[in-house]
């Protein structure tokens, strides 16, 4: 009888020219799909510098040094082909990354993270995590601290991150082939389509207060100075391409909201950092006076709860816990706590992804009944 071809061992191309690149997507022609991971450094820098992408196509891995290639675009046009699914674990940073780059993320995709959780293997499980449960591969984490900016990269960290996208490889069939069986595919793409959209990851300057946490404690006038010198820090940060942090530090926000100074000498007294008040008392001030203008109502609810609210939620989380449990998937991915709160003040209008899409038939009626 004919013997089946014995697999061939996995090999790893490392690229770092223009001509390897071209060489490399050429190789990728035709593929239904390929894995794909990056890797990055967000350090001292608003937007995350890139450093590696690795690409697998179940055979070969590809790391592609993007510090010696000045000009990506090849690449990222062969990812965004339309053909090829690409197959990422926990895509969401790296799709941010393609998506500040280029104004594009890769789509279709699969992402290895959602379909484990699916499949009720656990919730938000980590690369190394679901190899294991999977594979029963132990990863050596030793490498995950690596500079990835630093060259040369040793051979034993170039094999490290191609190990990211051999393994992928491996998992991803079976794990589309559970989700087929278990009718679930569509649940994913669904999440995944939304995932790819590159709006996901727009940082508008007018949302940054969202990012503060604690705000409903302020009164709605220092409600309102802190999104105006949220916005502002943004903004800044970007244009500087700075941590936003390094701008102005949240504690800096708060205080500058709860006491609204008017004028240099009343900023002065605040405490900032020198370089702070020569670089920006200006415009710190200024985004200060502009939210006077601003309608007098509240950006952050007070999340202290009433007792008739605080049953209304235990009935929610009860809703959540039971369906997830007959279903063997994490509750959050049905409805995390940012839904059951937009549930509770807003009803049928809450803007809660629970509402939407395959989750309406499965938890979302639910949740209404229980309101």
């Amino acid at each position: 009888g004919l013997h089946p071809p014995k697999p061939r061992m996995s090999t790893t191309h490392w690229i770092n020219t223009p001509e390897a690149l071209n060489q490399a997507i050429a190789c990728w022609q035709g593929r239904d799909w390929l894995t794909v991971d990056t890797e990055f450094l967000r350090i001292d820098t608003y937007r995350p510098k890139l450093c590696l992408v690795q690409v697998g196509d179940g055979a070969d891995a590809w790391v592609i040094d993007c510090i010696a290639i000045a000009d990506l675009t090849p690449l990222f046009a062969r990812l965004n082909d339309a053909a090829t699914t690409k197959v990422f674990h926990a895509a969401s940073q790296d799709l941010e990354i393609f998506a500040q780059l280029t104004g594009q993320c890769p789509a279709p995709i699969f992402d290895t993270q959602l379909a484990a959780a699916l499949l009720g293997k656990g919730d938000q499980l980590g690369y190394a995590g679901l190899i294991d449960k999977e594979l029963g591969i132990v990863i050596d984490k030793s490498l995950s601290r690596t500079d990835w900016s630093r060259r040369p990269l040793t051979a034993p960290e170039i094999a490290y991150a191609a190990a990211d996208v051999t393994h992928l490889a491996t998992i991803y069939p079976t794990l589309l082939a559970g989700l087929r069986a278990a009718g679930r595919e569509a649940w994913l793409q669904e999440d995944a389509h939304r995932a790819a959209d590159p709006a996901t990851y727009e940082t508008r300057p007018t949302d940054a207060w969202q990012r503060l946490k604690g705000l409903a404690r302020l009164d709605i006038p220092a409600q309102r100075a802190a999104a105006h010198l949220a916005a502002w820090r943004e903004t800044e940060a970007i244009a500087k391409n700075r941590p936003r942090g390094w701008i102005v530090d949240d504690e800096l926000v708060y205080r500058l909201a709860e006491r609204r100074p008017s004028s240099k000498a009343q900023l002065g007294e605040l405490g900032l950092p020198p370089k702070t008040f020569e670089r920006h008392a200006d415009a710190l001030l200024a985004a200060i006076a502009a939210s006077a203008g601003d309608p007098q109502t509240a950006l952050a609810r007070d999340e202290r709860l009433s007792p008739a609210q605080k049953a209304t939620l235990a009935k929610l989380r009860e809703v959540v816990q039971a369906t997830a449990t007959a279903l063997g998937v994490p509750p959050g991915l049905l409805a995390p706590r940012a839904d059951l709160d937009a549930l509770l003040y807003d009803g049928a209008a809450a803007k809660a992804r629970a509402l939407t899409g395959w989750r309406h038939a499965v938890i979302g009626q639910a949740l209404l009944a229980a309101l």
